[in-house]
């Protein structure tokens, strides 16, 4: 907020006095003049919504509230209020001129484009003006969470993906999961598959025979370093294929962050989508990369994992202010992948904060598994993991840890 001084109302003085002589004189119609802006130093500030809740839905209503203190104290009621928006042409707010009821002025926003809006708010006594302006972003309207699973375990009938497949099937069948498949076995030391794996094969058909089940392939790409070319990668991709002709996409897993590596995994997502357009491509930079990889005539993937590491670092994750593009995609377009989160509780406070409007993100993981071999086994509250998931996207009560 800031305060501006400006002259005193002399003109609308002598104008008043003008009019008195009119009206005397048989020249006017008297009308009751305007209250004039109260006096003395002036503060505005918004009030709601906080700084720290600056993240809002497309088209749903955001209210406004401003505070206004003349002296230090509520402004008389009825002072008026300014808002305006910018870009203008990207919302709308009403009323545009609230006015104060005990020092607080209240309105409505609705915000019809994506991305970065700021609201400004100026208020004016008899020898003042102050402002105060808000920065807030519009995301599209949230999809439900969804799981992904980095199924890195070994296949067949005693597995975990029994219990993956049961639960996902069986006890919370209208939450979509998507399986990351890393074969043990018929891969060489270039990431080549040279023999399909019947017992993953088989959980693969088990699995994907629920219409909101997935299953995309593991793809080491070392950080886009040039260790494995394109041509390499293209070569990992048509191998799967050739052995899983079932799988819905990819895994691009060690992505890079830089616009330097930004070619190289355009040219991959290219590829994958000239195979099959309904083909998902899931990049796992582990951290926000550069904004071209999330644009789409630089397109790196559909799907990009922003975090990947311990519980306790992910309470702390914030793409404000350095990686604000996330909020012109979907929630869906971003994903986690959370271990060591040792509790139930803990699970639950990770995805909070995934759905939180802030946070954004879609796609959620979270396991109590160690660092070292987190995506080894499922965790020990895998059916609480996914309860959770269906109750928050059903706005239920979470089941009790």
């Amino acid at each position: 907020m800031y305060l501006n001084a400006r002259p005193p109302y002399r003109l609308a003085a002598s104008l008043l006095a003008l009019t008195a002589v009119l009206v005397g004189c048989g020249g006017g119609t008297e009308k009751t003049p305007s209250t004039p802006p109260p006096s003395g130093q002036i503060s505005v500030s918004f009030v709601s919504p906080a700084e720290t809740n600056n993240v809002h839905d497309l088209d749903a209503p955001v209210p406004l509230l401003v505070n206004v203190n003349i002296n230090s104290n509520f402004a008389p009621n009825g002072t008026p209020v300014t808002l305006t928006l910018d870009p203008s042409s990207s919302a709308s707010v009403a009323p545009t001129a609230p006015t104060t009821v005990n020092g607080i002025a209240a309105a409505e926003l609705r915000s019809r484009t994506l991305g970065r809006l700021t609201a400004r708010a100026m208020a004016m006594s008899s020898s003042y003006t102050a402002s105060d302006e808000l920065t807030l972003y519009i995301r599209p309207t949230p999809k439900d969470l969804g799981v992904l699973v980095p199924a890195y375990f070994s296949a067949g009938t005693k597995s975990p993906w029994v219990d993956l497949i049961y639960a996902s099937k069986v006890s919370h069948p209208d939450v979509a999961v998507t399986a990351i498949v890393k074969p043990a076995t018929g891969v060489d030391t270039n990431g080549i598959v040279t023999a399909a794996d019947a017992d993953l094969s088989t959980n693969i058909t088990d699995f994907t025979a629920s219409a909101n089940h997935k299953v995309i392939a593991y793809v080491s790409t070392i950080s886009g370093s040039g260790t494995r070319s394109v041509a390499d990668i293209k070569a990992i991709i048509d191998s799967y294929i050739s052995y899983y002709p079932s799988l819905n996409g990819f895994f691009l897993d060690e992505m890079g962050t830089g616009t330097s590596q930004r070619p190289f995994y355009s040219d991959i997502y290219t590829y994958i989508k000239g195979l099959a357009p309904t083909m998902e491509v899931i990049g796992n930079p582990g951290t926000f990369p550069d904004s071209s990889y999330a644009e789409l005539a630089t397109m790196a993937a559909d799907v990009l994992v922003t975090f990947e590491g311990n519980a306790a670092s992910y309470q702390n994750i914030d793409p404000q202010p350095s990686s604000t593009w996330v909020y012109s995609k979907p929630n869906s377009a971003q994903a986690m992948l959370v271990h060591s989160a040792s509790t139930c509780t803990a699970m639950q406070e990770a995805l909070k904060t995934a759905a939180a409007a802030r946070t954004n993100t879609g796609w959620v993981y979270v396991t109590d598994q160690p660092v070292g071999s987190p995506w080894s086994a499922l965790p020990s509250y895998w059916t609480k993991l996914l309860g959770t998931v269906d109750a928050r996207n059903k706005n239920r009560t979470l089941p009790a840890c």
